[in-house]
């Protein structure tokens, strides 16, 4: 697990801000208390999952996480909790 600088981490803090207050609450929080204690390959997927729409990341989030690719199911649980 690697922590990232103080820029590197503003930016994402800045792409978790999404379109839906119901994200916006969701990422943070991971961002601000999980984010740095999870392994590499978990922090380059949440990286990856916020290039994502925000539809489907509601979809997934909210309504159906198995219809999620692959690489971010475990990270999905993660958020969730």
């Amino acid at each position: 697990m690697s922590k990232l600088p103080f820029k590197e981490k503003e930016r994402l803090k800045w792409q978790c801000r999404r379109g839906m207050l119901e994200l916006d609450c969701l990422f943070e929080r991971f961002l601000h208390e999980h984010y740095d204690h999870q392994p590499d390959q978990i922090q380059i997927a949440f990286r990856q999952l916020l290039r994502e729409a925000d539809p489907h990341l509601f979809h997934w989030l909210m309504a159906e996480p198995d219809d999620a690719p692959e690489k971010y199911r475990e990270l999905l649980q993660l958020i969730r909790i």
